[in-house]
C-alpha cells in the first residue's frame, strides 16, 4: 500500500494543474514523465482518430479510465500506469489492426466506444486473432465487427485463445449467430477454460439427462452456469430435482436455470408467499412450481398484482391459478390485461361466446390470437388492432387497480349506448 502511495501522490500532483477532469484521467492512463511533453488525452484521441463527438469522448474516455481503475493491487496499478495508452502509437496501431480486417470508420467508433481498453491491447496478440476471425472462421466484415461490440474482452485477453473458443461455442449453440445472442448477456463463456471448465460442466449436465439442445436453451439466459465450478453445478441440479421437476421433464432445463438465479432461501420464501397468497397447501404450491419453476424470480409484489387481477378483475378462484400457474408467468401489462379487455369487449359486442374461459384465451399464441380475435373483427370493431398493439407494448394505466385499459373503454361504452337506444 505503501508503493502505491509512493506511485500515485506524484501523479496526483501533477494532475491536478490539468485544465480539467478528463485530462487528469488521461494522465493517469498516460503517466508522462516529461515535464516538456503535454500528456496524451485519450479525449482528443477519440474525437481526432475515431471521429467521435467530444460528449461521447468523454464518456468514453472515463469509462476506459474507470475499467482499467477497477482492480486496486499493485500489478493492476502498475499496468495502469505503464499502459500503452501513453501515446498515439498504439491505438494508431490498433485501429489500422481493425480497418485492415474490412471494419468501417463507423464499425471502429462503434467497438472503441464499447471497448475502449481495447485501445491499449497488444497488437501482436489482437493482430492475429483479428485475422483468424476472418480466415479461420470465416467471419464477415459485419459479423467481426457485431462480434467485437459484445467480445472484444475476450480478444484482448491475455492466455485467451478466442478463436478455438469461438469454434467450440458455435459447434455447441448451433450458428454464430446464436453464440453472438448469448454473449450479448454475458461474454463470461469466452473467459473461462474449455478443457479445465465448460467440458467437465457439460459432462455432468449430459449425465442429469440434458441433451445439447437441452443445455444451449439453458445457456440461451444463463451461460455463466457453464464457467461455475462442477460443485455448484451439481448443487443447481439438486435443487431442480428438490423442486420437484424430474429430470427427464422438459421443464428440468428451466428448473435449473431458475435455481441458478435465485437462492435456497430466496426460493422457500417465495414458496411461502405463494402459499399463504392463494391460500393452497405446500404439495398443491410445489406441484405449481413443478409445472412453472419461472414464477420464482418473480419478485412478491408483480406476483401480488398478477394474482389481485386474476381473482378480483378476470373472476378466477385461487385453485384454479394454483392449478395453472403459467398465468403467473405471462406479463400483466403486456398479456393478461390487454387479452381480458380484448375479451370483455368481444363479449360485449356478442362476437365472443360467454363460456370462453380467460385461460384459453391468455394461452393462445400471440400470432392465431391476432388473426383469430383482433384482425377478423377489424370492420366491426374499428380501431381494437390498435388499440391491443397499444396496450400490448406496456401502454396501461398506473396503479395496482385493475380498472379496465382506459383505450378500451370507448369500445365498452359504444356498446352500452346501443343497448340503452335499443
Amino acid at each position: 500500500m505503501l508503493l502505491l502511495r509512493r506511485h500515485l501522490l506524484p501523479l496526483h500532483r501533477a494532475a491536478s494543474s490539468l485544465p480539467s477532469p478528463i485530462y487528469q484521467r488521461a494522465w493517469l492512463l498516460s503517466t508522462s514523465t516529461s515535464a516538456s511533453t503535454a500528456p496524451f488525452s485519450l479525449e482528443d484521441y477519440l474525437v481526432a482518430a475515431c471521429g467521435l463527438h467530444p460528449a461521447q469522448a468523454l464518456k468514453t474516455a472515463k469509462k476506459a479510465f474507470d475499467e482499467a481503475s477497477k482492480l486496486c493491487n499493485k500489478k493492476a496499478f502498475e499496468e495502469l500506469c505503464w499502459s500503452r495508452l501513453k501515446s498515439t502509437s498504439n491505438p494508431d496501431a490498433i485501429l489500422a489492426l481493425l480497418s485492415g480486417v474490412g471494419l468501417s470508420s463507423a464499425d471502429i467508433a462503434a467497438v472503441v466506444v464499447a471497448d475502449p481498453l481495447l485501445l491499449r491491447a497488444s497488437p501482436k496478440n489482437i493482430g492475429p486473432r483479428l485475422h483468424a476471425l476472418r480466415d479461420r472462421l470465416g467471419l464477415s466484415n459485419l459479423q467481426i465487427a457485431r462480434f467485437l461490440l459484445v467480445g472484444s474482452r475476450a480478444l484482448r485477453s491475455r492466455g485467451c485463445d478466442v478463436v478455438p473458443r469461438l469454434e467450440f461455442f458455435i459447434s455447441l449453440f448451433g450458428s454464430f449467430e446464436q453464440l453472438l445472442a448469448i454473449l450479448k448477456k454475458s461474454d463470461s463463456i469466452l473467459q473461462a477454460d474449455v478443457e479445465r471448465v465448460i467440458n467437465p460442466n457439460i459432462a455432468l449436465l449430459r449425465q442429469w439427462g440434458l441433451s445439447v439442445r437441452d443445455i444451449a436453451q439453458l445457456c440461451s439466459n444463463n451461460s455463466w452456469v457453464l464457467t461455475y465450478s462442477l460443485e455448484r453445478v451439481k448443487e443447481f441440479l439438486l435443487r431442480a430435482e428438490e423442486l420437484g421437476v424430474p429430470r427427464s421433464s422438459r421443464s428440468f432445463k428451466y428448473a435449473v436455470s431458475v435455481v441458478s438465479n435465485i437462492n435456497k432461501e430466496k426460493a422457500a420464501s417465495k414458496l411461502k408467499f405463494l402459499k399463504s397468497t392463494l391460500g393452497c397447501s405446500e404439495s398443491e404450491v410445489a406441484i405449481a412450481v413443478s409445472k412453472m419453476p419461472s414464477i420464482l424470480p418473480f419478485s412478491e409484489e408483480i406476483l401480488l398484482r398478477k394474482i389481485q387481477f386474476l381473482i378480483k378483475e378476470v373472476g378466477m378462484k385461487p385453485q384454479h391459478i394454483v392449478e395453472r400457474p403459467v398465468l403467473l408467468a405471462h406479463s400483466l401489462e403486456k398479456r393478461l390485461m390487454p387479452r381480458h379487455c380484448v375479451m370483455k369487449v368481444l363479449q360485449a359486442k356478442g362476437l365472443l361466446s360467454s363460456k370462453m374461459g380467460f385461460y384459453s384465451f391468455a394461452q393462445i399464441g400471440e400470432k392465431t390470437f391476432k388473426l383469430k380475435y383482433i384482425d377478423c373483427h377489424k370492420d366491426s370493431v374499428p380501431g381494437l388492432a390498435d388499440a391491443y398493439a397499444a396496450a400490448s407494448a406496456g401502454v396501461v394505466p398506473s396503479g395496482i387497480k385493475f380498472e379496465h385499459l382506459k383505450i378500451f373503454q370507448s369500445f365498452l361504452f359504444d356498446d352500452a349506448s346501443a343497448t340503452h337506444a335499443h
